[in-house]
C-alpha cells in the first residue's frame, strides 16, 4: 500500500492502487516531519504566523492589544489541544504556558484545504469547511466543488516564496484567508471524494513529480460522522449492513472508525462523543440516511 499511516478502516483508498517500492506517502505529521526535514519548519505555528506577518510571539512576551489567540507552538498529534481565545492582559498573566505561543485574533470562515504541489508551485486545490457539533465534534465536512480565489491567492504565493524544492501534497487551515496551521500530508478521511483516478495521480506525483489528474467531474462531496456516547464498549456493525449502506445511491464509502478489541480510552476522541462511523456521500441528505441506519445498530448492539 502506498501511504503509510493511514488507519485500517482507510486502507480501502488505497489498498487497491499499485505503487512504486521506493514511494513513501505520509498521511500522519509525525511520519511527515521525519520524512521532510527541510520542510518540517512548518509544524512550528509561530514562524507560519510570522511568515505571514501575523503578529505573533511565544508566552511571556506582552501582546500589544487583546483578544489574541493562543495555542501550542508545536503539537503534532491533536494540533488544537490547549487552544483558546485569551480576552485580557489579566487572563493571559494568569494562564502563561510554557511552548504556547499567542498570535492576531484572526476572523473569517474556517477552512481545510488540500493542495498539490510541484517544486512548491501549486497545481491542485480542494477546499473544505466543517459544520461543528458539540463540544469538538463535528457533524459534517462539506468537500466543496468550486474554487476560492482568496484563499488561492494567499496560499499560493505564500507555498512559491517558502516551500520550493517540496512536491507533493500539503494540507493548509486557514482562517480568512490567512494560513494557522500548515501539514506536509494530505486529508485522508475523503480522497474518495475528491474523484475516481485521484490516488492514482498522488503517486505519480510522488513518484514522478508530475500532476496528471484531469479533475473533469468535480461535484460537492460530504463526510458525514456519526459519533456515541462516550463511556461504552461499542461493537463493529455486521458487514452485511455496511455493504447495504454503501450500496445506497449518493453513498460512496463507510469507514467504521473505531478498534473494537482496544479500549475505547485508547482512542483519541473529542469530549463531544465518540466517533463511530464516517461517511462519505455525494449527497448529504443520503449521507444523513446512512448514518441513521448506521446509528439504528451501533447505537443499540
Amino acid at each position: 500500500m502506498p501511504i503509510i499511516g493511514a488507519d485500517p478502516w482507510r486502507h480501502q483508498f488505497f489498498n487497491h492502487v499499485p505503487c512504486p517500492a521506493d514511494v513513501v506517502i505520509p498521511v500522519k505529521d509525525y511520519d511527515a516531519w521525519v520524512l521532510y526535514p527541510r520542510h518540517r519548519w512548518i509544524y512550528d505555528k509561530l514562524a507560519v504566523f510570522l511568515s505571514q506577518d501575523i503578529a505573533a510571539a511565544p508566552h511571556g512576551v506582552m501582546p500589544p492589544s487583546f483578544p489574541v489567540f493562543s495555542k501550542p507552538m508545536i503539537n503534532l498529534r491533536g494540533m488544537g489541544d490547549g487552544s483558546r481565545v485569551i480576552e485580557t492582559e489579566a487572563e493571559y498573566l494568569s494562564s502563561l504556558t510554557p511552548g504556547h505561543i499567542w498570535c492576531t485574533l484572526l476572523t473569517g470562515a474556517h477552512v481545510s484545504t488540500d493542495v498539490a504541489l510541484i517544486d512548491g508551485n501549486p497545481v491542485w486545490w480542494r477546499h473544505t469547511t466543517g459544520t461543528p457539533g458539540p463540544r469538538g465534534t463535528f457533524d459534517y465536512w462539506h468537500v466543496h466543488a468550486e474554487p476560492m480565489a482568496g484563499i488561492e491567492k494567499w496560499c499560493g504565493a505564500w507555498a512559491r516564496e517558502h516551500l520550493s524544492g517540496y512536491t507533493g501534497l500539503i494540507n493548509l487551515e486557514t482562517i480568512g484567508a490567512r494560513i494557522i496551521e500548515a501539514h506536509l500530508r494530505f486529508a485522508d478521511q475523503w480522497p474518495d471524494l475528491n474523484g475516481a483516478g485521484w490516488v492514482e495521480a498522488v503517486i505519480d506525483l510522488y513518484a514522478n513529480g508530475r500532476w496528471t489528474y484531469a479533475d473533469a467531474d468535480r461535484r460537492d462531496g460530504f463526510s458525514v460522522i456519526l459519533f456515541g456516547p462516550h463511556g461504552r464498549r461499542y461493537r463493529h456493525p455486521p458487514p452485511e449492513l455496511v455493504k447495504e449502506v454503501c450500496a445506497m445511491e449518493g453513498i460512496s464509502s463507510v469507514q467504521i472508525s473505531f478498534h473494537e478489541d482496544r479500549d475505547p480510552a485508547t482512542h483519541p476522541m473529542p469530549p463531544g462523543g465518540f466517533r463511530l462511523a464516517t461517511i462519505n456521500a455525494t449527497s448529504l441528505e443520503a449521507g444523513r440516511e446512512a448514518r441513521r441506519r448506521l446509528a439504528d445498530v451501533l447505537l443499540t448492539m
